[in-house]
């Protein structure tokens, strides 16, 4: 499984047709068996079986009306999902572990411990463990434990491929990889020859003998520049390998199906899968079937972040975002559109901070409540800061709104608030500035602008309003804070006149358009004529509020689809935004090909290269999948200046992905926007990106594995390069929890040519266990003022030594009074006990009930022994109990009261392959994978 070609490829929906080289799990005949399509089947699996306990506990069906992402997360939510639901959170979810998983091969090709190379496998275990701990103890900070999460995964699922496990005729998954309190013994001494020459290169099984009949464990050795391996050993193969042409030569990686090795090659692929499912298992039970789920992005609406200023001047302006909070919770609570998560960060002088996040609203109403304005008086506060904390803790497609009355004191932020943003795609921010008459005009404005350009930078409004006014403008709020929101267009202008066109579709939904600025005047105007302008607030066409520099045009549900128009006339700047609810959207990434020994195509984080032509990768998502919308057009066009849009050419790849290749890029900032047409209405529609993007002739590289002790210091190195002119380049990195870190201030850069730096990064000795970090490196040339950056998500996880597992023993059944006939069954209860232990371990987290619908009770979580109980219906006949110390090693106990002939129908949820493949297929389906 080493080609980064087809294993990232594939992570990034490139078609079969692009992938031409021998790759790691190559796919033959038709079929697919790569790193992410392993990858995806056990995700899908196990995402199902939580979808269906969830349900069982919360006593409603799981029951997709069809196969589409949208449907089955539909589905997942239950009842209380009324309304739109977007699968773009799941579907970029995903996608994040698909790349990560694919970039090992990137990233780490040449790291024997990451592939089980070289008879690496203490060391591969080790980068195992360490992984499924950051995992656990970070389990909040979704983006980085996802991209861990697909890190674990391909290392993992590599030692099937990699090793002579199926060679040993092992059907089922070395379970030791995964607990690291069990041994890995009878490893190949590094002086016993392990392997027979091959002279084709090409032979099926080339182990000796007396290795098969020792059961002694060995893998292939891999050489990137070098042939030297050591005397007997197998080698990987492959045309990267350089070590298969030395005797003894061939390799007994398993990564495709070749002529002979069929059966050792499947036999790869099914140990890999069912790996990956106990794995991910193993994770599911640590972090609870819901946490599991909002880890993978099945959850409701977005989250909602508050940055409120408690200076004392403030006062007003807390009392009503305090109203607009209760109002969210009062008006959402229970629908779909319930934000996933509230955070709430307040920011002062000199203090910022601290961060509460929750998923409970009644915890929010409680928190918010104890907000009160004092302090300040110097103008200037600590804005910025409050923002970048809210930025690195709000999940994906999260809105973050901004209440302050005063100037920034930490602008020297803007830059990495800016690199930040752009690296979500997906998190708006809205500032929300209020006055009152004592202020100066000219202070107010320059820091309003700088407001308002990180607001646009992430498809946002800057509004600005009297403290009287504000109630009157947090209305947005409640627009924007909603599932399935689409952006439809976004403009910026300094001033002047322009008529500006937008597609409407049948099937959008709550449309809305949000003008900011002033001395301005509008006219809009639908397909058949009917226009409507700035000084009728009750027209022809919807109904028009107007408080600050917010204009707020809600249009009537009647509205006509087709092309409308919007002409404007401003002699100040102005911004535009059309929105409506609706699931027909896209994710995308900017991507660049790489070469080397497995080159294929990664995912930018930082500004695509300037001078070429810019590559994207999107995946798109109609009402009933991808299968109901046609793709027309994509391109970039520029967001604040007038420009046509700079057209891509696509390549088709089914099931909407696309390949987009844009030659001559916009100038300055640029969005996304592509056009299609909805087959379920037969009507046209467009949709727009809201994070903008520029090109930069810097690159900035940085890659950081693992995780960080409290107290230790951890290096990351990184490189810099342009294609500009060379010469001084400054560096200025930050982190959001202002932890010490050493880097070089500047590096001397010779064009095209990588300049090396070492960051260092070292979290304090009480840093509790599960932090989570967000690095930002910023590179800026002295010749050019370019730029570019790298934004890096670290775990700061304590040393564990407790991987033992905790113990559930069923001690004693009764369910004697249960009838035979199951007719009867209302009338009868049963119950068990069961004894739960952490022996000598870090002692019993939580004790939870899986399967059942009884009750559940247990001691005192602080005692040695815990007894638990269970006592339910005797039509609830089966019972899993699941208990987590406090390190995350997972325990279970299973207990069924089912007569002999249902029992093989029930049991607990299998680790291997054995679910129904209809079920399967049907989640392989709604994620668009390909059969």
């Amino acid at each position: 499984m080493c080609s980064a070609l087809h294993a990232l490829a594939l992570a990034l929906a490139l078609s079969l047709a692009l992938l031409q080289s021998s790759v790691a799990f190559v796919p033959i005949g038709g079929g697919e068996a790569t790193h992410v399509s392993i990858t995806r089947t056990a995700l899908l699996q196990k995402l199902k079986e939580t979808c269906q306990a969830v349900a069982d506990s919360s006593g409603y069906e799981f029951n997709p009306t069809g196969p589409s992402a949208e449907e089955l997360v539909q589905a997942c939510l239950g009842p209380t999902a009324t309304g739109e639901v977007s699968a773009g959170k799941f579907r970029a979810a995903l996608q994040e572990v698909y790349v990560q998983n694919a970039l090992v091969d990137l990233n780490f090709v040449a790291s024997a411990p990451h592939h089980f190379n070289s008879e690496a496998f203490l060391e591969g275990r080790a980068l195992i463990t360490e992984g499924v701990v950051s995992i656990k103890a970070n389990i909040q900070n979704h983006q980085a434990s996802r991209e861990m999460l697909g890190r674990v995964l391909h290392t993992l699922q590599d030692f099937y491929s990699h090793s002579n496990w199926v060679e040993l005729d092992n059907t089922e998954p070395f379970a030791n990889l995964i607990q690291p309190d069990l041994p890995i013994e009878n490893i190949a001494a590094k002086d016993t020859a392990t392997c027979r020459d091959c002279a084709s290169g090409n032979c099926p099984n080339t182990i000796l003998a007396n290795i098969l009949q020792e059961n002694k464990l060995t893998s292939g050795y891999m050489g990137i520049s070098s042939s030297e391996k050591p005397k007997g050993k197998c080698s990987h193969g492959g045309a990267g390998d350089l070590t298969s042409a030395a005797v003894p030569r061939g390799g007994i990686s398993k990564d495709e199906r070749r002529p002979g090795n069929e059966a050792l090659h499947d036999a790869a692929v099914t140990a890999a899968t069912s790996a990956s499912l106990q794995l991910l298992e193993d994770i599911r039970g640590a972090a609870g079937d819901r946490d599991f789920l909002r880890l993978m992005g099945i959850d409701r609406s977005s989250g909602v972040c508050f940055v409120i200023d408690t200076t004392g001047s403030m006062a007003d302006d807390i009392a009503t975002a305090k109203a607009v909070v209760y109002n969210i919770i009062d008006s959402k609570k229970g629908t779909q559109d319930e934000p996933s998560e509230y955070i709430l960060v307040p920011f002062n002088d000199p203090d910022f901070g601290p961060l509460t996040r929750t998923t409970d609203p009644e915890v929010m109403k409680n928190e918010i409540s104890k907000l009160t304005a004092s302090g300040g008086g110097d103008g200037p506060e600590l804005c910025l800061s409050g923002l970048q904390m809210a930025l690195t803790a709000a999940p994906a497609f999260s809105h973050i709104y901004v209440f302050t009355d005063a100037t920034a004191k930490d602008i020297a932020l803007k830059d990495t608030i800016s690199a930040l943003i752009s690296s979500t795609k997906s998190t708006v921010v809205n500032f929300f500035m209020t006055t009152s008459g004592g202020r100066k005009r000219r202070s107010i404005t320059a820091t309003f602008n700088d407001y308002r350009d990180l607001a646009l930078a992430s498809g946002g409004q800057a509004i600005h309003v009297t403290k009287g006014s504000l109630p009157e403008a947090t209305g947005i709020i409640l627009d924007t804070s909603t599932s399935a929101l689409v952006t439809v267009l976004q403009r910026s202008r300094s001033s002047g006149s322009e008529t500006f066109t937008f597609l409407l579709d049948e099937s959008l939904k709550n449309i809305t358009l949000y003008i900011t600025g002033s001395q301005m005047t509008f006219n809009i105007s639908n397909p058949a004529g009917v226009s409507q302008s700035n000084t009728q607030l009750s027209g022809g066409l919807g109904t028009i509020q107007s408080v600050g520099n917010l204009w707020r045009i809600r249009l009537d549900d009647d509205k006509q689809t087709g092309t409308w128009k919007i002409q404007m006339a401003s002699a100040q700047p102005y911004t535009l935004k059309v929105t409506g609810q609706n699931t027909i959207t896209f994710i995308y990434d900017y991507v660049h090909a790489f070469k080397g020994p497995h080159p294929g195509y990664a995912p930018i984080t930082g500004r695509p290269q300037a001078g070429r032509p810019a590559m994207l990768l999107l995946s798109v998502m109609g009402r009933k999948g991808p299968a109901s919308v046609t793709v027309g057009e994509v391109g970039l066009i520029p967001v604040s200046r007038a420009g046509p849009v700079s057209k891509g050419s696509t390549t088709d790849l089914g099931n909407g992905d696309i390949l987009v290749t844009v030659d001559a890029v916009p100038q300055g900032e640029f969005v996304v926007i592509l056009t299609g047409t909805d087959l379920v209405s037969g009507s046209q529609f467009q949709r727009q990106s809201t994070t903008q993007m520029s090109v930069s002739k810097v690159i900035v590289t940085a890659v950081a594995d693992g995780s960080v002790e409290p107290g230790q210091m951890l290096s990351i190195p990184f490189s810099v390069m342009t294609e500009g002119s060379g010469g001084p380049c400054s560096i200025n990195a930050r982190n959001d929890r202002e932890f010490p870190m050493t880097f070089p201030m500047n590096v001397p850069l010779t064009t095209g040519q990588y300049a090396n730096g070492t960051l260092t990064i070292t979290p304090p000795k009480g840093t509790p266990s599960g932090t989570d970090v967000t690095l930002t490196i910023m590179a800026k040339t002295s010749a050019s003022a370019d730029s570019n950056y790298a934004v890096l998500r670290l775990s700061v996880v304590s040393k564990i030594t407790d991987f033992v597992r905790p113990t559930c023993k069923v001690d004693r059944v009764a369910a004697d009074d249960c009838p035979a006939d199951v007719s009867q069954c209302a009338s009868f209860r049963w119950d068990l006990s069961a004894n739960v232990t952490d022996g000598k371990g870090t002692g019993i987290d939580r004790i939870t009930l899986r399967q059942g619908d009884g009750v559940l009770s247990h001691d005192a979580l602080t005692n040695l022994d815990i007894e638990a109980s269970y006592n339910a219906s005797c039509c609830s006949q089966i019972a899993e109990i699941v208990v987590v110390d406090k390190v995350g090693n997972v325990g279970k106990c299973f207990h069924s009261i089912a007569p002999p002939t249902i029992a093989p129908s029930v049991g607990p949820p299998s680790l291997g392959l054995a679910r129904p493949l209809l079920l399967l297929c049907l989640l392989l389906a709604a994620l668009n994978a390909r059969s």
